[in-house]
């Protein structure tokens, strides 16, 4: 085993292994390293750590320092240089009307080089550009062609995932992708979605490829005639991500589809038997796994089914406990109910009570002055009033009764 720590340049895409020595590196810190081209200031993704001695390219080349204030310095300084580099050769580009891409620019730790990255569809010849630049720089100039793929490892960005780039972030090299890859993990062929932004297959793809082969490898095909606990059927639809397959059940009458888990089921070989034949069963030989406690409490955070079934019983299950949750508010709002009633009813009889209290004063012997005027004068008026209604009623019962005696004489 040998102590080293891992580094990347410009914070992108490939580590590489450097000699601690002697120092103790954390992760996220910068330090300067010796390289082929001079020194180079690096950032530490991983710090003193232990690796075989087959995975370390000898010679290991050693860290000079941890960066100090100076070198941080030095760093921005040649960053700003970076931009004007950009700039002036664009437009150098420009004048010398090359067919020419402009990718990115990079100066060495200790100023003597800088390198201009470009695409462009063919050969160019751009001996010319280099005399110019270096007429300005008045340094070493190098421009170096490099392809799509790279161009997206340098500037990086956001996927279709939402995610970072994965060329940009951890994918050391680029390896070949095919169209097959998309084919066996059950992905559209169309070429805008299967692309990242460089225009080239997903690298997704690629890396992704092995555990696809193992979860393809564990389920059955779709159309195989297998045997479930509910008898025999036919797979219409496989899940590899969640290990489930979809399975229409031999019978007449009805058709019935279930889901089962992988382990649950077997495929009869040789397929289903011909008319008249009984198939042969195959579960009883079959292990089956017992499932967890810890698998079944991490059961939500799988992946989301696509078949009917689990999600009318996922929906069931959200019902009954939005139902619970109805019968509790509702008990606690009866409860509430319930204490503000016996409230009412406290300060009911303390209002009675006062009223009562009220009624014995008035009635003591003490209060009987002004309350007895008061009740007399009300009777008074009383009395008044109605016998004023009386001779009204009298006087017209008296004229009715004159009316009718002068029609009666008329009439006679």
């Amino acid at each position: 085993m040998t102590e080293v720590i891992s580094v990347k340049f410009k914070n992108r895409g490939k580590s590489y292994y450097f000699a601690p020595n002697g120092n103790q590196i954390k992760s996220g810190q910068q330090v300067v390293v010796e390289t082929a081209k001079g020194l180079e200031l690096v950032d530490c993704c991983q710090g003193n750590h232990e690796v075989e001695d087959d995975k370390v390219v000898q010679p290991l080349r050693p860290v000079v320092r941890l960066a100090t204030e100076s070198d941080l310095r030095v760093a921005q300084i040649n960053k700003e240089k970076e931009k004007e580099a950009f700039d002036i050769c664009k437009q150098k580009i420009e004048e010398h009307q090359l067919e020419i891409k402009l990718v990115d620019v990079e100066c060495n730790f200790e100023g003597n080089k800088t390198t201009f990255f470009f695409t462009a569809d063919g050969r160019v010849d751009f001996r010319e550009l280099v005399k110019d630049l270096a007429g300005i720089f008045r340094n070493r100039i190098e421009l170096r062609q490099i392809g799509v793929r790279d161009e997206t490892k340098m500037l990086g960005g956001l996927g279709m995932c939402g995610r970072p780039y994965c060329c940009h972030s951890f994918v050391e090299e680029f390896q070949p992708v095919s169209t097959k890859m998309a084919k066996m993990q059950n992905l559209s062929l169309n070429p805008t979605k299967i692309s990242g932004s460089c225009g080239r297959l997903m690298c997704c793809l690629r890396y992704e490829q092995e555990a696809y082969e193992d979860l393809i490898s564990k389920a059955p095909k779709l159309g195989a005639f297998v045997e479930t606990p509910a008898g025999f059927g036919t797979v219409t639809q496989v899940n590899l991500l969640r290990q489930n397959v979809k399975v229409q059940l031999d019978g007449e009458g009805d058709v019935l589809v279930k889901t089962y888990d992988v382990d649950e089921i077997a495929v009869v070989p040789g397929g289903r038997p011909a008319n008249g034949e009984k198939p042969v069963s195959v579960l009883k030989d079959r292990p089956r796994k017992e499932k967890t406690k810890e698998i079944d409490e991490v059961d939500d955070w799988l992946a989301p089914s696509l078949f009917a079934e689990d999600m009318s019983n996922r929906q069931q299950e959200t019902a009954q406990k939005s139902e619970k949750s109805k019968k509790n508010s509702r008990r606690r709002h009866r409860s509430r109910k319930k204490t503000g009633q016996n409230q009412n009813s406290g300060n009911g009889n303390k209002n009675s009570e006062q009223k009562n209290s009220q009624t014995k004063t008035n009635n003591s012997p003490q209060g009987q002055g002004k309350s007895g005027t008061r009740a007399s004068g009300g009777n008074s008026s009383g009395n008044k009033s109605s016998s004023s209604k009386s001779r009204k009623n009298n006087r017209r019962r008296k004229k009715s009764n004159s009316s009718k005696n002068s029609e009666q004489k008329k009439e006679q």
